[in-house]
């Protein structure tokens, strides 16, 4: 259920006519809302973000052609003192609008960003099931006294794949096992051989959990690879930004679908680079009282898409050869590498 206030002109000059209504979130009840606030020649709009729940009323009346704005709930609340009710919630909130207090719209993305970031946020939870998926299998693995993660630097790899798929087969002979090395980890039997010789451990339940963890590895990459396809399709329109993306040191193409799907095109929105920064609460926040800093000097949790996206970059182009490349290894260095992802995934 919501509230909803109308506030409109009176009869009288100086006085504003105010009535709260009740309505339910479903689309029939939507539409009669929409219906009431036409009746009263209501053009906007103005409601409060509150988890996932304003996304059906705000969607739909958008669709009804109502000017729609989003507040931030941190700034609208009400003042100590007075009741905290969703009834006095929504009076609060017309005044607030109709007074003009200062208060931003929070950030609402097109219908085209908003599918595609449907498709991109999925994806990204998908790959970090996957990652997590790996990691139990690595621990499975140690369980069985088997050592190959200290030998081969990707545990699901060609090599170390072949030779998981004979441990669950029943091959349990470590020089059998170290000859389905290929590449270049052929360079590596004898390291494999000692890796492999507590393999007499792995047991028969060891087998029947691995060989269910590597079926949802694949069945994990099957879906994420679905995902990167029908990614392409909708992002084809914003194929020339994706490419002035990918140019960035570090930031690859999935990456800069990602940013895209969570910023937009559209920079009209942030008034400034600074903004932006400070929407994605990657700016710190300085607390000082009585000469005294206090906090962590953070300005809150924000955007986890746009932060995963942004440590990623941050820690490939760490690896480069580039000016931002020296400027993380050299913060890294001083300060430690949490520090110098956060350093270079702001701007200077």
């Amino acid at each position: 259920m919501i509230d909803v206030t109308r506030h409109t002109p009176h009869d009288c000059r100086r006085r504003r006519a105010l009535e709260v209504r009740t309505f339910g979130t479903t689309k029939k009840e939507i539409v009669a809302l929409a219906d009431w606030l036409r009746c009263w020649g209501v053009n906007t709009v103005v409601m409060e973000s509150t988890g996932d729940y304003w996304k059906a009323p705000f969607f739909r009346l958008e669709a009804e052609g109502f000017a729609c704005e989003l507040l931030d709930a941190k700034q609208v609340k009400a003042l100590p003192g007075r009741p905290k009710t969703d009834r006095c919630d929504a009076v609060w909130l017309a005044k607030v609008t109709e007074r003009g207090m200062g208060v931003g719209s929070c950030f609402v993305p097109s219908e085209e960003i908003r599918r595609l970031r449907t498709l991109t946020r999925y994806r990204r939870h998908l790959i970090e099931e996957r990652s997590r998926e790996k990691q139990r299998s690595e621990k499975l693995l140690e369980d069985a006294m088997i050592k190959l993660s200290v030998v081969v630097s990707d545990l699901h790899g060609v090599s170390a794949r072949d030779i998981m798929e004979a441990l669950i087969g029943g091959q349990r002979d470590p020089k059998v096992l170290a000859q389905l090395a290929r590449g270049k980890m052929r360079n590596k039997i004898l390291a494999l051989e000692e890796a492999l010789d507590g393999a007499d451990t792995f047991t028969g339940h060891h087998a029947f959990v691995l060989r269910m963890m590597l079926d949802n590895i694949d069945h994990l990459t099957v879906q994420i690879d679905g995902l990167t396809s029908r990614i392409e399709e909708l992002i084809a329109p914003f194929e020339r930004q994706v490419v002035q993306l990918d140019g960035i040191p570090g930031m690859g193409r999935i990456a800069a679908q990602d940013l895209l799907a969570e910023i937009g095109t559209d920079m009209s929105v942030f008034r400034t680079a600074g903004h932006l920064v400070s929407w994605c609460k990657f700016c710190p926040q300085v607390k000082q009282s009585a000469g005294k800093r206090k906090g962590r000097n953070s300005k809150g949790r924000g955007n986890r898409y746009v932060a995963g996206v942004l440590g990623e970059v941050s820690v490939s182009a760490g690896r480069s050869k580039t000016r931002i490349g020296a400027r993380y290894r050299r913060i890294a260095r001083r300060r430690g590498k949490p520090k110098a992802r956060s350093h270079v995934a702001t701007p200077s």
